[in-house]
């Protein structure tokens, strides 16, 4: 009679803990027993005994009570191999290897909580493939980032991303997550930062429930680590995170990794953890450029302006920060969101003199890092010539004029002096390179051919 009121209770629990909760913490329970007011299951393993005991034990009592079950708290009876399999010694197991259930309170249950949370981190709801910009930097990482998330078979195992800090891996990574669980809902997707996969596993070895914690990472449909290179001269981390990666790829799951580097340039990663992480697609998120920035700024800026549609917005304000702001693009999706802000609160239009001076501490910490060595060096090799002739005696056309190139950008891309200047190119006079700032600025207004091969070298400098 148990049994077919268990059916019926887990017929309402589908209902109101939704379909991934329930097969993942409610299918696996089995009533054994009602007995003064106690309702017992069996379960798995400890750790699903305290997962469904913390959140799960109210909305359970709940039902059974609407059921005609007169259950006031519940039980769980770990299955029995546990001893044997060594996870629990038996000095430290609870009598008859039951774990008691109080119900917690009402404002403590989390019945949404979702099973790609667990025991990993919260995906953030703004990180998705719709408002991620693409540009020529990131293309090939988006792409890659879309295929797997469409599912099918499994072509890129695992899929390594990596690159510098604000280049879009987690916004890649939380988008993919999304995107799996939109379309097949039915699928555990584990998202985790390397730093709490550690944690996880320092704990469950504390706690000896190292039987869990590989229930739990391997039995997943698609694990997704972030920031890898934290588990680096880690080396009982690695040891778990190397049989995890292997059991998954033996099962045919899919794995996603991101780091801030190439697995062969992570220092103190173990060889055959570089090998395992090298045998997938392997993608660059190169820094952003003029044009992602430009198209980023654009994006966000259609947001703000639906958020502060009396705002009035000048233009050449987004170009402006897309050409000084380099660093990454967190700092410049942060500094148009205090532009906005910064305006709206003193009622005052977005025109540059106001960009200037509310983002003056971000315009100063990002200002180029352009030395005049390395503009002599990117002249030189775009027309051809040796750096020898750019610093050179040598007057012929062919190399006097990419010297007044590399002299005019020297004077708009660094903060030296004229004489500064000069004495970098070979101990010049200062009024040689006025001279030659002068004439390639007359020339631009003729030449579109100049200014083309100008804009090319900024843009070149700028990335």
């Amino acid at each position: 009679m148990k049994n077919d009121t268990w059916g019926r209770v887990k017929e309402q629990l589908l209902e109101a803990v939704g379909r991934s909760n329930f097969a993942n913490w409610i299918e696996p329970l089995e009533m054994v027993e009602i007995e003064e007011g106690v309702a017992v299951f069996t379960v798995p393993t400890s750790f699903m005994a305290n997962w469904v005991s913390r959140n799960f034990s109210d909305v359970i009592v709940k039902h059974l009570v609407a059921a005609g079950v007169p259950a006031t708290r519940l039980d769980f009876k770990v299955v029995a191999n546990r001893r044997a399999n060594g996870a629990v010694p038996a000095g430290n197991q609870p009598k008859g290897d039951a774990m008691s259930a109080t119900p917690a309170p009402a404002a403590e249950v989390n019945v949404e909580t979702k099973p790609e949370e667990l025991p990993g981190a919260p995906l953030d709801a703004r990180f998705t493939f719709d408002n991620f910009v693409v540009g020529k930097p990131n293309e090939l990482a988006h792409a890659a980032a879309r295929r797997v998330a469409e599912g099918g078979p499994v072509t890129f195992n695992p899929l390594f991303l990596y690159g510098g800090v604000g280049l879009g891996k987690t916004h890649l990574m939380h988008a993919i997550a999304h995107e799996i669980r939109e379309r097949s809902p039915e699928l555990r997707v584990l998202y985790l930062s390397a730093e709490q996969f550690m944690y996880r596993f320092v704990q469950a070895l504390r706690d000896r429930q190292m039987i869990d914690f590989k229930q739990i990472f391997r039995s997943v449909d698609v694990l997704m680590v972030d920031d890898v290179q934290f588990i680096a001269g880690k080396d009982s981390t690695q040891e778990e995170f190397f049989h995890t990666f292997n059991a998954l790829v033996d099962q045919n799951k899919q794995i996603i990794i991101s780091a801030d580097r190439a697995p062969g340039e992570i220092k103190d990663l173990e060889d055959r953890i570089k090998s395992r992480l090298q045998c997938g697609l392997v993608v660059d998120l190169h820094p952003t450029d003029y044009e992602l920035r430009l198209g980023i700024l654009q994006t966000k800026a259609e947001a703000y302006r639906a958020q502060y549609p009396d705002l009035q917005f000048a233009d050449g304000v987004l170009e402006f920060l897309a050409h000084r702001i380099t660093t990454n693009v967190r700092v410049l999706e942060g500094a148009l969101m205090r532009l906005f802000a910064f305006a709206s609160l003193v009622d005052r239009e977005i025109t540059l003199e106001l960009t200037q001076e509310c983002l003056a501490d971000i315009l100063k910490a990002s200002d180029r890092k352009v030395t005049v060595e390395e503009i002599q060096r990117k002249v030189a090799e775009h027309y051809s010539i040796r750096l020898s002739d750019i610093i050179g005696p040598k007057r012929v056309r062919s190399i006097a004029r990419p010297r007044q190139v590399a002299m005019y950008l020297s004077k708009q891309l660094t903060s030296r002096s004229l004489p500064e200047i000069g004495r970098r190119f070979g101990g010049r006079d200062h009024t040689t390179v006025m001279h030659g700032v002068r004439r390639i600025e007359d020339l631009q207004i003729q030449d579109s051919q100049l200014a083309d091969d100008i804009e090319l070298l900024r843009h070149a400098l700028d990335a």
